[in-house]
């Protein structure tokens, strides 16, 4: 069974050999090419090599174009910086003041340098394991790229007071955002992730308001494109499962504060759910036994359809050997 028709019968609730290993690879990865992480963010052949490293090494059932949430920005034009080997860095804010937002001119993925430098990423996960294995793009959330544009402090403040300022900037974002989901679907990905961190920070009712809405468009339009669409909200989500239910995604990242027993009872019928073991408590300072048995509890509790990862990214300095229990656990694992 290739990964790609893993992904698909899992989805389904049908049977298939072992869960599928959806685990988000990005520093790590990029950790295993030996090269400085600059590369990694710059240069779409490091990272496409990095993640072919991941399913030799690790029997993952995906490869990912993710990286780093500042490529949007950068392509609308802030000035982020590049260290050698370190996170990318965004210290000054395109939105320092309101009016800003008059000068923001939306970015074409198909000129943008860091957008169409993750078409080329696809394009080659396309020629390399097209068919076989999964092949995931990524956009932010549009109230995650307001954050990324505005800060997160001063986004947080504006939605209490200037809501129709806010609507205005996610108006602006969400139309990018689901360019580039486009362009990444055309360029050949499978699924769509939508990365909306900031929607944990928030009140349902701001989530409802502010975050949801922009995530059925961009959902609507992948999904019209044949594409499957997958969501990521790190944090605790547990006051939004229902309403990250109704965003149109087939694949919900849940993080491991989160009760996915519950959801899974509540939405499993529909909606696959991924994760949630700790990626810090478990995979990066926890025994390979541990890691075994979290990975066979998460398995147990998401149902038919779970996909297995963790809570969120995979830490940098995480055990080989704890990757390696996953993967025995998985297998072991026959649903």
């Amino acid at each position: 069974m290739t990964a790609y028709d893993r992904m698909l019968r899992r989805l389904k609730g049908e049977p298939v050999d072992r869960p599928p290993n959806f685990d988000i690879f990005m520093t790590f990865a990029a950790r295993r090419t030996g090269r400085p992480l600059k590369e990694y963010y710059l240069d779409y052949r490091v990272l496409v090599d990095a993640n072919l490293r991941m399913l030799e090494d690790f029997n993952l059932d995906i490869v990912q174009a993710i990286s780093d949430p500042c490529r949007e920005a950068h392509d609308f034009g802030a000035q982020i910086e590049f260290p050698d080997d370190d996170m990318p860095l965004n210290r000054i804010h395109l939105l320092e003041e309101l009016d800003d937002i008059k000068k923001l001119i939306p970015p074409n993925p198909y000129t943008g340098k860091r957008m169409s430098d993750r078409l080329e990423a696809i394009r080659l996960f396309r020629e390399k394991v097209g068919g076989a294995v999964p092949i995931m793009g990524w956009v932010e959330g549009a109230l995650a790229e307001a954050a990324d544009l505005r800060g997160v402090s001063n986004i947080m403040l504006d939605l209490a007071t200037e809501p129709e300022w806010v609507d205005e900037l996610l108006e602006l974002c969400v139309g990018v955002e689901i360019a580039f989901a486009k362009a990444q679907v055309e360029a050949g990905a499978d699924i769509i992730g939508v990365g909306d961190a900031v929607g944990s920070l928030i009140s349902p009712a701001m989530y409802r308001r502010f975050a949801l809405p922009y995530e059925q468009r961009i959902f609507a339009a992948v999904r019209a494109m044949g594409a499957i669409c997958r969501l990521h909200i790190c944090g605790n989500t547990n006051k939004i499962v229902d309403d990250m239910a109704a965003s149109g995604a087939d694949i919900i990242d849940l993080d491991h504060m989160v009760d996915m027993q519950a959801a899974a009872a509540k939405h499993g019928d529909k909606i696959a759910f991924c994760g949630n073991f700790d990626p810090v408590a478990v995979m990066l300072k926890g025994t390979p036994d541990q890691v075994f048995d979290a990975t066979v509890h998460c398995m147990a509790i998401g149902g038919p359809r779970a996909f297995s990862a963790g809570g969120c990214e995979i830490p940098l300095h995480t055990p080989v050997a704890n990757l390696h229990a996953q993967q025995r656990a998985l297998a072991s694992i026959s649903a």
